[in-house]
């Protein structure tokens, strides 16, 4: 294992720097641009602030939640992942499938990191996040997307081996990932129609052509970053890494989406 180790550690290296002959915004990692600065512009002083899907990891550690006098709600499907959290990281918390879950139109602001792929129903779980939120509130979201091709094999390898492959290259993902996922509809334009459908309009979309899954062999890697660059010169816009959303509730759909 220890030679295994030492092998996908220089093919990383070897990767990260075929990756500098490519434009810098082809090197934008999409999770990190989502908690280093999008979250940012939209988190303030005072929010009520529903944090889906943290369970044991919350967006806001304790530091930053009592520096920001947020107030922020937990939910996720599991009750014992959310009670492995920090302690004082939530106010108050709810074990609840995101799926059928109705709010109470009380949120300034909802945060949902990597969590919509593991959805079966996305369209449900926007009609519930747009119900958590109240009217102006937004959601910023990060999602893999369905067409990335790590996402494509995620979907059609059985469960054990992606698990087994995922494990034994990156180890460190084993604290964190490993979570069934479904990719319904995970695309952008796919979630620009279904959360116009719930009430909520598009304030921002961002897609980002960066991931680490294919570096333990360069030559894989070398192929993949290959067809990134075809499918932006193709404008195959559905077609990206992973997206972020920003998400605002329109007041007068209310009734009509939720009576």
């Amino acid at each position: 294992m220890g030679l295994l180790a030492n092998v996908v550690r220089l093919n990383v290296r070897a990767s990260q720097w075929f990756d500098r002959m490519f434009p810098s915004g082809l090197r934008v990692d999409g999770n990190s641009d989502y908690c280093k600065h999008l979250i940012w512009r939209y988190a303030h002083a005072g929010q009520h602030v529903y944090d889906v899907g943290g369970g044991k990891q919350p967006f806001f550690d304790l530091a930053k939640k009592q520096e920001l006098s947020l107030r922020v709600t937990g939910i996720d499907i599991s009750a014992s992942e959310l009670g492995r959290a920090p302690p004082g990281a939530y106010d108050s918390t709810m074990a609840a499938d995101i799926c059928s879950f109705r709010g109470n139109q009380d949120a300034d602001l909802v945060v949902c990191q990597a969590l919509l792929e593991h959805v079966p129903d996305t369209q449900a779980a926007l009609a519930a996040i747009a119900s958590i939120l109240k009217p102006g509130g937004v959601c910023v979201l990060f999602v893999p997307c369905r067409n990335a091709p790590f996402a494509r094999l995620n979907l059609w390898l059985p469960e054990n081996w992606k698990r087994f492959i995922l494990f034994t290259l990156f180890p460190s993902a084993r604290h964190a990932q490993g979570f069934r996922s479904y990719y319904d509809r995970c695309t952008p334009s796919r979630f620009g129609q279904m959360a116009e459908g719930v009430g909520l309009s598009t304030v921002d979309l961002k897609r980002y052509y960066m991931s680490s899954y294919f570096s333990f062999f360069l030559p894989l890697y070398m192929l993949w970053r290959l067809w990134t660059v075809l499918t932006i010169a193709i404008g195959a816009d559905d077609w990206c890494e992973t997206f972020s959303m920003v998400l605002r509730r329109e007041p007068a759909s209310a009734a009509s989406t939720f009576g």
